[in-house]
């Protein structure tokens, strides 16, 4: 018997972190992610790129098999293995729950996504106000917390992390998940 997307993708604990670009997400990713790892946690990691990507060079044999056409194209060595597949609908986002569900569900505790601020999931926003933008969390109703040092402009707001206290956003993710360290 098969499992639904969603609801595979569900059984695993997901938390986003969502803010216009140069907020600061990937290296406040970088210190969440240490330090779960440092308290034994398994983690995945899914990041929506704007734009588009390759894992793999010109002239190399594997990205010239799947420039001739091969729809999927898998890399693998002693240390890693990366599989490629080629979006059937050139120009649409990609489906967070169809993504989640690629996920080895049974390798991992929880996975943090990068991005996605269009799909209904628990979010973390990354606020400064030195952007001069204004804050997500307005909008979306799926943002749970916001990481800033700076006051926040809209009431009502959800919990605030401190941005530069690593621990504390992590000790939030796991209580929200249903985890404990």
């Amino acid at each position: 018997m098969s499992t639904p997307q969603s609801a595979l993708a569900a059984a695993l604990p997901v938390i986003g972190f969502v803010a216009p670009s140069g907020s600061g997400k990937t290296t406040l990713l970088r210190a969440v992610v240490a330090e779960l790892h440092a308290r034994g946690l398994r983690l995945g990691y899914l990041k929506h790129a704007h734009h588009t990507f390759d894992l793999d060079t010109p002239g190399k044999d594997s990205f010239e098999i799947r420039a001739a056409g091969a729809a999927q194209t898998l890399l693998a060595s002693r240390e890693r293995w990366a599989l490629q597949v080629e979006q059937h609908s050139k120009g649409e986002d990609p489906d967070l729950q169809a993504m989640l569900a690629r996920f080895e569900h049974d390798s991992l505790d929880l996975v943090l996504v990068e991005g996605f601020k269009h799909a209904r999931y628990p979010k973390i926003e990354v606020f400064r106000t030195a952007l001069g933008r204004a804050p997500l969390y307005v909008k979306d109703t799926d943002i749970v917390a916001v990481a800033t040092d700076d006051p926040l402009p809209r009431q009502p707001h959800p919990q605030i992390l401190p941005l530069r206290s690593p621990s504390a956003i992590v000790n939030f993710i796991l209580s929200r998940s249903g985890l404990v360290d």
